[in-house]
């Protein structure tokens, strides 16, 4: 912890045996101890579950696609997206593993070069400064400096970030004609918002084509509502908020039409084999959760077990596709 940090007063919370959802469980972190273990009956179960490496042996049938892995921030989507790259990669694909998410810990947590996998990124900054170029150098023959000053002045626009990172996207999306495409997405609203940009770019399509080439259109939301082309993979954990929040985003894919391909419950205890009398005690409410997936999941569930150190790194990801 820095130094400017430590100095600071501080308080610290611990893990508890249950879920922090609740008046209850609220007022018990203003306890001092946590008592929830002391009444609790321990035992070590056993949970089968489907691994890692299950969905991508499925994502490995075919020779190309666009893998989408969606989810609130903080459930690790960055660290599930790169082990879904790398397990296509060991299944002899190429691969372009890329993100929008504006923090980008990509290269953080892969920390090295595997052959026949290519990591980008499309940074909006970056994607901004290109489009506005691009559009300056199509436009500014033949205006006056006082024009050019204007139309640059009207690209300044919030509007213009996002019309070029969706040009960005866009290009990504077509990449997976060609190769596999895993893309880890920004959190929620930001995914969601370029969803909505997608939608909108793909009406004004068919009424400019309207009665003319309409039937030969392919549009990237037409991308990511082909089943055989866009494969969504929703992340979790195994908790009540995060659990909700992706019933949430799975219900506003399917009112734009798009069926996700599968769940990935991340840090689970239940696919541990725990002997820790605290942990054993919050595999009840874990057990609930992974129950309110299987219920409200269309396609299969998969579970990335807890580590005991976090997976950064080439060896450490590869080691969460069969743990």
């Amino acid at each position: 912890m820095p130094a400017q940090l430590r100095e600071l007063e501080r308080d610290i919370i611990p893990l508890r045996a249950v879920d922090s959802v609740g008046l209850a469980a609220l007022r018990g972190l203003l306890a001092p101890h946590s008592t929830e273990i002391s009444n609790v009956k321990v035992e070590a179960s056993r949970f089968d579950h489907r691994k890692l490496s299950e969905l991508v042996a499925e994502l490995a049938k075919g020779e190309r696609g666009l893998i989408m892995v969606m989810g609130k921030g903080g459930v690790g989507k960055t660290t599930v997206a790169a082990a879904i790259a790398l397990g296509l990669v060991q299944s002899g694909k190429s691969v372009h593993l890329s993100t929008t998410d504006p923090a980008a810990h990509l290269a953080v947590t892969l920390n090295g070069e595997v052959p026949g996998l290519s990591v980008g990124r499309i940074d909006p900054k970056v994607e901004t400064r290109k489009y506005v170029d691009k559009i300056v150098a199509a436009k500014s023959p033949g205006m006056t400096q006082a024009e050019k000053d204007l139309l640059i002045e009207d690209l300044r626009s919030p509007c213009t970030e996002e019309v070029a990172v969706f040009h960005a996207f866009s290009h990504v999306v077509s990449q997976a004609g060609s190769s596999f495409v895993v893309l880890d997405t920004a959190p929620t609203g930001h995914s969601l918002l370029l969803m909505d940009a997608t939608g909108a770019y793909h009406r004004q399509m068919l009424r400019e084509f309207e009665g003319k080439a309409s039937g030969r259109i392919v549009t990237p939301l037409m991308r990511l509502q082909d089943a055989a082309y866009t494969k969504i993979i929703l992340v979790a954990l195994p908790e009540a908020t995060p659990v909700s929040q992706a019933v949430a985003l799975q219900d506003d894919l399917r009112r734009a039409r798009i069926e996700p391909f599968a769940w990935v419950v991340n840090k689970s205890l239940l696919a541990t084999t725990t002997r820790d009398p605290l942990l054993l005690a919050r595999l009840e409410s874990e057990r609930k959760q992974i129950e309110r997936v299987k219920a409200q999941a269309s396609g299969e569930v998969f579970m990335v077990p807890w580590t005991a150190s976090p997976p950064v790194g080439v060896a450490a990801i590869k080691a969460l596709l069969d743990a």
